[in-house]
Formats: structure tokens, sequence, C-alpha cells
């Protein structure tokens, strides 16, 4: 059973492994064996995540890629493929984000969302973030008969926070496609799965949770208040199960979930 959680025979390929949640997933992934490919357009940061997960003994490599873009992603998958030699068997779609015009500020219209800024966030979260990496590298799993595919979905796909409307919307397409690929697949070998991160500070929402001082702003407060643990989460703490739901023999027969880890949240909100 120690060993059930080994991924040494897997090439893993985590789209957004330059930022802060899904660099941590991914040197997860390479600290389990895994051959890890770091992709997305930071190249400073992404190359500074393959020489940490190389630094703990883990083999990866950066591999630069527009999650918007079908050319760019098939081409960073020939060029993984010729670096690992094996067709990747783990998916880790980690990227995504918001938009300050596609969020409506307290006391806001709702009315005045600017579309453009609606689309660009259902783009980044929905295209880029789960259907066009799962199309391009998906096919390649299902030839092989093997294969995980981790979609990082968000507790605002599965409870419609206040403001960010857009974001709200477009994680809950990301849940919803991960179930229906889950299906579609269900015979080919490879499993689709989400993972809801609840609130963990990282670069893009740190001011919306904490005054210049390090005290909660009035949202991070409320966020607090709401969760059963009373406090945030940390970047490490997805890491178990992101490993769990990569592993072909720890999670074999789990397909089409959708896992909150969010201390709580939901359990008091829904």
């Amino acid at each position: 059973m120690k060993d059930i959680f080994r991924l040494d025979d897997d090439v893993a390929i985590v789209i957004g492994g330059t930022g802060e949640l899904g660099g941590t997933m991914a040197e997860a992934l390479g600290n389990f064996g895994a051959k890890v490919a770091v992709v997305g357009r930071n190249a400073e940061r992404g190359k500074a995540r393959a020489e940490k997960i190389q630094q703990a003994g883990g083999e990866a490599k950066f591999f630069a890629a527009d999650g918007l873009s079908a050319d760019s992603l098939a081409e960073a998958r020939d060029q993984i493929k010729q670096w690992s030699g094996q067709p990747a068997s783990i998916l880790v779609n980690a990227a995504g984000g918001n938009r300050p015009d596609a969020t409506i500020p307290p006391g806001g219209d709702f009315c005045k969302l600017p579309l453009d800024a609606w689309r660009d966030v259902f783009d980044l979260n929905l295209v880029g973030g789960a259907l066009l990496p799962s199309q391009v590298f998906g096919q390649d799993m299902i030839d092989e008969g093997v294969g995980s595919v981790i979609n990082i979905a968000s507790m605002s796909g599965m409870i419609p926070l206040s403001r960010v409307v857009a974001y709200s919307a477009a994680k809950s397409a990301v849940i919803n496609l991960t179930m229906w690929m889950a299906r579609e697949w269900a015979t080919t070998g490879v499993r689709v799965n989400a993972i809801s991160p609840g609130f963990f500070p990282a670069e893009q929402n740190r001011k919306l949770l904490f005054n210049d001082d390090g005290s909660y702003t009035e949202r991070g407060g409320q966020i607090i208040g709401h969760t059963p643990m009373g406090r945030f989460g940390t970047a490490d703490e997805l890491a178990g199960v992101v490993v769990w739901l990569a592993s072909r023999r720890a999670s074999s027969f789990v397909t089409g979930q959708n896992i909150a880890v969010d201390g709580g949240f939901a359990s008091v909100t829904i």
C-alpha cells in the first residue's frame, strides 16, 4: 500500500505551473516520481519552479505555451514527448484568473458589466483553463488507454460568491465540463476530476484578503468567519489530493468528482 501513490512511470503536465498553486502541485507530483513538464507563459517563474523540482531530486523542465492557443499547446506537447520519451499520463489544468473589470464592486451595477471582460474571464478559465489543454493532451491519453486529467476549479464555482460573478460562472462551467468529460471518457482508461480549492492567499487575491498591515480585510474576515477551521489554506495542502487523483492505483475508480479542499467552507455555506 505504501507504493500506491508512486508516479515513477508517469509524465505529468501542469498547465499554469508557473503560478503559486499550480507550481506547488507540480512539485508534489515531482516529489512522488513523476517527470514534470511545467507549462505556462512566464519563463522566469516556470524555469525557477522546474529548477526547484530538480533540486529536490525530481525531473522537470519548463515549456512555454499559451493555454488559449491550440497550436501553441500542440507544439509544447510535441516538445514534451521528445524530452520525456513518452506521452503524458497526467494533466493538471491549473491556469486561470480574474479581471478587475469583471468584478462587481460593492454597490456596483451588474447590468454594466463589460461583455469583453466577461468573455476574457470565461476564455481564460474555461477554454484555456480546461477545454483546449484537455483536447490537445487528452488524445494521447486515450490512445495509450491511461490518464488522469485534473481540472482546478474553485469554491466560487460551487457557490455563487458575491462580486466575482464572471469568475464564479466560469469555474462552475469547469466543474460541469469535468463531469461531462469523465462520462464520455470513462471507458477509455482516462479519468477526469476537479479540485475546488477554498481560499488560498496568492498573488492575485492577497489584497482582497489582507490589508497592508497584515490584518484581514472586511471580505477576508467574512471568509474566515464562514470557514469552520478558522483559517485560509496553504498551497502545500493541495499536494495530497493532486497526487491521489493523479495516481492510477490510488484513485483508479474515481472519476467525475469535484473535490473541495476548503477547510469546511462549503459545509457551512451550502
